[in-house]
């Protein structure tokens, strides 16, 4: 069973994911690409991630614009994996 982060941890993220925002039991980000070939693209990297974890994010895409949300289902809110998969995120930027 996966756990979720405690209070300690989920402070911790501002400082340690800086361009993630906390909503609730979601980390968030808005990210804006050239066009959307460049979005699409980025969208299968993360893809292959998410595969490779076995811990998909939440999205939505418009044109140039990704929207991303992680959350654990498993943990019932944001867990270790959901951290780890920023971080993985963050490294294809």
């Amino acid at each position: 069973m996966v756990e979720k982060l405690d209070n300690q941890a989920r402070a911790a993220l501002a400082a340690q994911l800086p361009d993630w925002q906390l909503d609730g039991e979601h980390l968030k980000r808005t990210l804006r690409f050239k066009d959307f070939s460049a979005a699409w693209g980025f969208m299968n990297r993360v893809a292959l991630l998410a595969e490779a974890q076995d811990h998909h994010p939440e999205w939505f895409n418009v044109y140039n614009r990704v929207e991303i949300a992680l959350t654990t289902h498993d943990a019932g809110g944001l867990s270790a994996r959901d951290v780890k998969m920023a971080r993985a995120i963050d490294a294809l930027l």
